[in-house]
């Protein structure tokens, strides 16, 4: 009897492409659409929904809706919310993926007879010859690699967890699916995030929490002199430098969110640069922190490519990051990454950035 693998399937071509290649490989495959969000979506609608059913009945498959959307809405869109309010800037990709993908369909997956459960990420889980011990790696293709939103995996999910299309480009997995006549094929991505499709971060804020935006207050530089005014500091984020309005004769960005006073400070580019950041909620893929301080590169955002530093454990969940150069908009809410090469070691909250 073949291993059975329940695949999360998003409706667009790369958890298509993950399902057909396990089919390929003998797997037993259910797939699983996970119902997040309503239709203002661009995914996790029930059209997305309709195209997995579609590359389901394609692939012979059998195929399930499962609506978590109250728990969506509790779990990752309204900590959100929260997170803005409070002054950070979330990433609720990886509570998302870390909460449900990853926790409520495995949990599902094994009520349905599986071992597994697969994803369309692009990331790859490979076993250290060595030690047996698992390993999370980059994607194959840099420009599609998604580790970055998977740092906090334990290892028994590692275990359990499948990346199909990891080792692929984008330009492969599209090829795969038009080979295959799948109806995702050409199936354009989304990129905005998934419960607020038109990209207005600061309506979705004040939609979630009704009444609860602080309103307008100062925007002030590192002097503390007040320079202008903000209409909410829900509507900024660390580095920002676009709808700030102030004219103080050179570039200026947000350099601090200060959420108790309602308050922004805005400084020039150059004085963005941190030397480290405090991180919690910190979580090492080995499932253990390091007994010493180690070298990585630090990842401190999905976009950018890293930089070398010493990472040292203060608790199984606290870290600090001292970077060899100095590393501009370190934003707490972000995550910052550890990598050695390829291999993600693990990762924290950025709880301050160290000036």
């Amino acid at each position: 009897m073949s291993e059975r693998v329940v695949v999360a399937m998003s409706g667009g071509v790369d958890s298509s492409v993950a399902a057909a290649l396990l089919v390929e490989q003998g797997f037993d495959v259910i797939g699983v659409t996970l119902r997040l969000v309503g239709d203002s979506s661009r995914c996790c609608s029930l059209d997305d929904a309709e195209d997995a059913r579609r590359v389901a009945e394609r692939l012979g498959i059998r195929f399930y809706v499962a609506d978590y959307s109250d728990a969506f809405r509790r779990e990752v869109m309204e900590p959100f919310a929260d997170a803005y309010l409070a002054g950070r800037t979330p990433i609720p990709c990886v509570g998302c993926n870390q909460r449900f993908k990853f926790r409520h369909l495995l949990e599902r997956s094994r009520a349905l007879g599986a071992a597994a459960v697969a994803t369309g990420h692009y990331a790859r889980i490979e076993r250290d010859p060595a030690s047996g011990a698992l390993a999370l790696l980059r994607g194959s293709d840099p420009r599609k690699d998604q580790s970055y939103f998977l740092f906090d995996l334990r290892p028994e999910q590692l275990a359990q967890i499948r990346f199909p299309v990891g080792a692929l480009a984008k330009h492969e997995v599209r090829e795969r699916a038009r080979a295959l006549g799948l109806a995702t094929a050409d199936k354009p991505e989304s990129q905005e995030l998934c419960f607020v499709p038109d990209g207005n971060t600061a309506a979705a804020v004040e939609r979630l929490r009704p009444g609860r935006a602080p309103g307008a207050g100062e925007v002030v530089d590192e002097a503390g002199r007040v320079v202008g005014r903000h209409a909410g500091i829900h509507r900024f984020t660390v580095g920002q430098r676009r709808g700030l309005a102030i004219a103080l004769g050179e570039r200026v960005y947000v350099k601090a969110i200060d959420a108790t006073h309602n308050r922004v400070t805005v400084a020039p580019g150059s004085a963005l640069g941190a030397r480290g950041a405090r991180l919690g909620g910190v979580s090492w893929v080995a499932g253990a922190a390091p007994g010493a301080p180690l070298r990585a590169t630090v990842r401190v955002r999905h976009r950018h490519a890293g930089a070398k530093a010493s990472v040292e454990a203060l608790t199984s969940a606290r870290a600090r990051v001292l970077f060899d150069e100095p590393v501009a908009a370190v934003t707490p809410g972000q995550a910052a990454v550890f990598y050695d090469g390829d291999a993600v070691l693990g990762g924290g909250w950025i709880e301050e950035a160290l000036p």
